[in-house]
């Protein structure tokens, strides 16, 4: 009994499983949305113990349904013996159908492309944060540099005085 409260607060306390940080870095994000995902269970065991990564992954529009392709689920070593594990299958979002032509409208006719942000659990279930993004040039990615750092020395002046 025991176990599973504490299951629950730690779950609680930090529902973040997986952060793509490189895509702030090489894409504007204009639009954030939130999408269930569909998983088998060993996957949702492996995303309990934190083996998922994101950093090549992107979303395809396929016949109206959204898919999440390349990333990386690795199987746990205690998976049961008849799971045979697809580590980069790709699985199924979950969106309304007003989220799925907004997203279709603005891949088709802007040229945006969809990247997965972040993976997290909410109420129990696992929750993907997707971007509607655009990808930064390399004086772009400078610009972004120069204003992280200006910022950071903007606190520690004012730390200091």
């Amino acid at each position: 009994m025991a176990d599973k409260k504490t299951k629950k607060n730690k779950n609680q306390q930090n529902p973040t499983i997986a952060v793509n940080r490189q895509a702030t870095h090489e894409y504007f994000i204009e639009e954030r949305f939130e999408a269930g995902i569909v998983l088998e269970g060993w996957e949702v065991k492996s995303l309990r113990d934190g083996r998922i990564q994101l950093k090549e992954s992107y979303v395809v529009l396929k016949r109206g349904e959204a898919w999440l392709s390349g990333a990386h689920i690795s199987a746990l070593l205690s998976a049961s013996t008849h799971v045979n594990p697809d580590a980069v299958r790709q699985k199924k979002l979950l969106l309304n159908r007003h989220e799925i032509n907004k997203l279709i409208g603005a891949v088709e006719r802007k040229g945006y492309t969809i990247i997965p942000l972040s993976m997290y659990w909410k109420h129990g279930r696992a929750k993907l944060e997707i971007g509607l993004a655009k990808g930064k040039q390399l004086h772009d990615k400078r610009a972004a540099s120069k204003d992280r750092d200006w910022q950071r020395e903007k606190e520690r002046i004012m730390k200091h005085a």
